[in-house]
């Protein structure tokens, strides 16, 4: 480029090639400060949710309380380890609610179907471990729309035991379900081949007929559980049961709330706030149930889309 003796470009074309080049240095710069915009304000969106998510009430904490209270614990769909409502999460809830110099009772509220019987179990006993360890703070389970099964289990250890009056309630029995399909091989002409180590390692295999000997084996493995099953519940429920009315009450049937009440099942109709408020004689409640936290869902989702893609580049390969 040639300038003159004042230093500016001699010709037209001179001059656009300057303006383009001071153009595109502008439009730079206001792309970049677009751009570290762009990236203060996502640093701030995320310090902010971050503040938000650990926030009381948050990460299974609750919320501050000043005065007397009812500490709340939920028991929330299928009991299963591993689950919301397994062993480890309940107990957790029922410790730190026991504990709270404020709470005047403790109350689970119950809506699921049962589960795992171990599990149940081991809530069942923490739940009298604890009311010896803190005589002066009753326990009131109250069933919402389900209590059944391994469920009901739990709500035995309680005090007291509440339900609507359209709650489902007991179920006081133990399955173990599967299919045969013997015949349907035969008829496909499928061979089935199955190497064990053990005679009894392949115990009740869908694709083999039933023998005798297993099926009594795991009968009175079932039979030595509901056992335990009504133990539990005579040693929680008492004298409040209907006497005369085993066969029928620990026979797996379940009933509404209202005919639970007429069996000595359950103590009372009302809900969660009722029994609060009107049985207990407190307004305010405190939930104590440990929640996942929002970040461990999203990474678990975020690690099996990974997981589903890298399945799919491998020609849908899964392992099982």
């Amino acid at each position: 480029m040639d300038l003159n003796q004042g230093g500016r470009p001699q010709s037209d074309r001179e001059w656009k090639l300057l303006e383009k080049l001071l153009l595109s240095v502008h439009d730079e710069s206001r792309k970049q400060r677009r751009w570290t915009i762009f990236f203060r304000v996502v640093t701030f969106a995320y310090l902010f949710l971050l503040l938000f998510l650990l926030m009381p009430g948050r990460m299974g904490m609750p919320t501050p309380v000043s005065g007397e209270h009812v500490g709340v614990v939920d028991v929330s769909g299928v009991i299963a380890d591993g689950a919301d409502a397994s062993a480890d999460m309940i107990v957790t809830g029922l410790r730190e609610a026991f504990e709270a110099n404020d709470s005047k009772a403790v109350l689970l509220r119950i809506n699921s179907p049962g589960g795992s019987p171990v599990q149940s179990a081991y809530v069942y006993r923490e739940i009298m471990r604890l009311r010896d360890k803190h005589p002066n703070k009753p326990v009131y389970a109250v069933i919402v729309d389900i209590g059944a099964s391994g469920a009901y289990y739990i709500a035995a250890a309680a005090d007291y035991i509440y339900a609507d009056q359209a709650s489902i309630v007991g179920s006081i029995g133990v399955i173990m379900a599967g299919f045969g399909f013997t015949e349907a091989i035969d008829k496909l002409g499928v061979e089935r081949r199955v190497m064990i180590a053990g005679n009894n390692k392949a115990l009740l295999d869908p694709f083999a007929p039933v023998q005798a000997e297993q099926q009594k084996h795991v009968q009175n493995m079932l039979d030595e559980i509901h056992g335990q099953f009504i133990d539990a519940v005579k040693q929680g429920r008492g004298e409040r049961l209907t006497q005369g009315r085993d066969s029928e009450i620990f026979s797996g049937l379940f009933w509404t709330g209202e005919r639970a009440l007429e069996l000595g099942l359950i103590d009372g109709l009302g809900s969660p706030g009722q029994v609060s408020r009107d049985v207990i004689g407190v307004h305010e409640m405190v939930d104590y149930t440990p929640r996942r936290h929002p970040l461990d869902d999203l990474l678990g989702r975020l690690g099996t889309s990974i997981g589903q893609s890298m399945a799919n580049a491998l020609g849908g390969m899964t392992v099982r």
